[in-house]
């Protein structure tokens, strides 16, 4: 009997030194009007899942999707990204999962990078990273700005954003409290926004951060303890739309109506099955052809697919089902695509006063 208390004991102090170590540091102002003085909440009182569902969905015995490994010698090969782009010209280069490199007039973008090859807070377990990024960090241009959505692993990445803070220092834009965790691994050069909350970068440039539906948290107690979002861009070429990651829900066409219509758009459409668990935090690829649509999308990129296996989707579902809608749709079909990794798309656009 004594070995087992002892045991326990030894198993409890484990957990809360992990949990301590890996856990995000709250957001304290309590000022927000999506924070319930406890937890931030989901827009219009839209829920998420929690975490009895969690264990109820690891337990269930669902097939999974099949997964393999693939190398750079299985991705196509592409020429790196140009240092800088100007003019009438927007190029986009999808890095993968929810990463993109986004170039115009002057500025390079990136969003939610994850270059580690676990999305984890430890590279020995967790969620392996299944294809190689499209460009290779060290081939990256000069980054003036990163987009985080929230603080989950695979969108903020602690590994990725400390290397680009010394070699890029760029301004780093998240939602309120992820700031928190910035600073305390030396990252202040940072902008922290509410839902509907605007930033002028520029001149011509703002970004403002828009509604999402999900959650947060970094460890087992520190659940929407920080916000989660999307952001608008408003350029001169007009504006475009990150979702990040996201559940569905009629904010969407609020968003539309607002900032709409957009010259691209970035809209999630994999780790979304089995629906009963996944769909209050991860749009279905129907759903996200719906957003398209909602927030009047002139041309989206899918994301959040084939790198992590994150849910019982395969590597190749949320592509093959998104593409089964659209080739039953031609406009869409021109609209909303699935790019590659490091294929570089140039959309051009007449310049707009922002």
């Amino acid at each position: 009997m004594t070995w087992i208390i002892t045991g326990t004991v030894v198993f409890l102090i484990a957990l809360f030194t992990v949990e301590f170590i890996i856990a995000a540091p709250p957001y304290s102002e309590k000022t927000s009007g999506h924070f319930n003085g406890k937890q931030f909440v989901n827009p219009n009182g839209l829920e998420e899942h929690h975490y009895f569902d969690v264990l109820k969905w690891w337990f269930s015995g669902n097939d999974k999707g099949s997964w393999y490994k693939l190398t750079e010698e299985d991705l196509p090969k592409n020429q790196q990204p140009k240092q800088s782009v100007s003019g009438e010209d927007l190029h986009v280069t999808f890095i993968n999962h929810a990463s993109f490199l986004i170039q115009l007039d002057g500025m390079n973008i990136l969003t939610d990078p994850i270059w580690s090859r676990r999305a984890s807070p430890f590279q020995w377990i967790g969620p392996k990273r299944m294809r190689p990024p499209g460009i290779r960090f060290d081939d990256l241009p000069p980054i003036d700005l990163v987009l985080i959505s929230h603080n989950h692993y695979d969108h903020l990445d602690l590994q990725t954003v400390k290397k680009l803070r010394q070699r890029h220092d760029p301004t780093f834009v998240v939602p309120l409290g992820v700031e928190r965790l910035l600073h305390e691994h030396h990252i202040t050069r940072t902008v922290t926004l509410d839902w509907w909350e605007a930033c002028d970068l520029d001149q011509d440039f703002s970004v403002t951060a828009v509604p999402a539906r999900h959650f947060s948290g970094r460890g087992l107690f520190d659940r929407n303890q920080t916000l989660w979002c999307g952001y608008v861009l408003q350029t001169t070429l007009g504006n475009l739309y990150f979702a990040g990651d996201t559940g569905y829900g009629n904010f969407f066409e609020d968003i539309g109506q607002k900032f709409g219509p957009m010259t691209a758009s970035f809209i999630p459409i994999g780790a979304y099955r089995p629906r009963w668990f996944m769909e209050p935090i991860h749009v279905s690829p129907n759903e996200a052809v719906f957003i398209h649509q909602e927030v009047q999308s002139e041309r989206s990129f899918a994301m959040h697919f084939g790198t992590f296996p994150l849910a019982d989707d395969g590597m190749f579902d949320a592509k093959r089902e998104l593409q089964g809608i659209l080739n039953n749709a031609p406009l869409l079909k021109q609209e909303f695509g699935v790019p590659v990794e490091g294929q570089t798309e140039v959309i051009m656009r007449k310049a707009i006063k922002v």
